[in-house]
């Protein structure tokens, strides 16, 4: 019976390193995962203790970044509520155009800001202009700045007239109002 007892006792140590060996190469396995996830450095090999330490520092650094981002988020969503359309259930931001017509005598200048999705647009006013009204435009200039379009137009009106630049403008803002 010794023996048989000898032998269960030597079955369970071997089970226990076996136990015991299996689980440092998990550990290892674990650690290495862990430092492959963080940012390199140029600097030498860090000893255990300092990557577990390393990766906490950088844990909560990214956890500080979250929470910037998302009080940021919240802050555009508030602000930006305003300027938001709901189709469907989804809210999608729209940057509406804005157009602004100054007059000097004959000449009509006029600024147009669109978002990339209305830069048709400043084809639809040169038409406004040419076809409807039978201005000429003298100067037109357009610049794209992200997902912005700048469109600038210097026309001259024929009929020097103010009651013809005013109606050209009032055509130019209602047309622009119904993309509103």
């Amino acid at each position: 019976m010794d023996q048989s007892h000898s032998n269960a006792s030597q079955s369970r140590s071997v089970d226990r390193k076996t136990i015991e060996k299996n689980r440092r190469i998990q550990m290892k396995a674990l650690y290495s995962e862990l430092n492959s996830l963080l940012p390199q450095t140029s600097r030498a090999p860090l000893t255990l203790p300092d990557q577990l330490d390393e990766a906490a520092n950088y844990i909560k650094k990214l956890q500080v970044n979250v929470e910037k981002k998302r009080e940021r988020k919240r802050k555009l969503v508030a602000t930006g509520s305003s300027s938001m359309s709901s189709s469907g259930g989804v809210s999608v931001p729209r940057r509406l155009p804005k157009i602004e017509i100054q007059e000097t005598g004959p000449l009509l200048l006029i600024f147009l800001v669109t978002s990339l999705e209305h830069k048709f647009m400043f084809h639809e006013i040169i038409g406004v202009l040419t076809e409807e009204s039978g201005a000429e435009i003298t100067y037109a200039g357009s610049s794209t700045v992200d997902d912005t379009a700048f469109h600038t137009l210097h026309c001259k009106v024929e009929d020097c007239d103010h009651e013809a630049s005013s109606r050209i403008s009032e055509s130019l803002k209602k047309l622009v109002n119904n993309f509103n």
